[in-house]
């Protein structure tokens, strides 16, 4: 298979490529909890979870996006996201797809990975170790 083979030259751009999809996509969700943006048709009462939970994936994410202070962050969010999976989805039912949570186990478990491989190319934290 010395096709895939030369693909792992590959790996940290692949990676930070996942990193900032995933983070712009986390942002998009704490800028809707915080500032309604992008409109839902359901906008969030900012209680002190969805509070919690809007500061955490809007600065979580940007913070993810710029590849800035990467392991900590990934690791907070995973937690967040776990956590978010039991309170508000599993209540609903046993399957992911049926509960809505889903995303919530794959936003964990990227930010899981990420905590682990750390943030790949295109990433501050790579600047700051140099």
């Amino acid at each position: 298979m010395a096709l895939f083979e030369g693909l792992a030259r590959y790996q940290p751009q692949a990676l930070g490529a996942l990193r900032i999809m995933t983070a712009l996509q986390f942002i998009e969700h704490g800028s809707q909890k915080l500032f309604n943006f992008p409109a839902s048709a359901e906008p969030h009462a900012l209680s002190g979870l969805t509070l919690t939970a809007g500061i955490l994936e809007f600065a979580g994410g940007i913070l993810l996006a710029l590849g800035l202070f990467t392991r900590p962050v990934a690791f907070l969010l995973a937690g967040e996201m776990a956590i978010a999976y039991f309170m508000a989805h599993m209540p609903r039912g046993f399957f992911p797809v049926n509960n809505g949570g889903d995303l919530a186990i794959s936003f964990c478990f990227i930010f899981l990975y990420l905590f682990f491989a750390g943030p790949g190319a295109f990433a501050l934290d790579n600047r700051r170790a140099a």
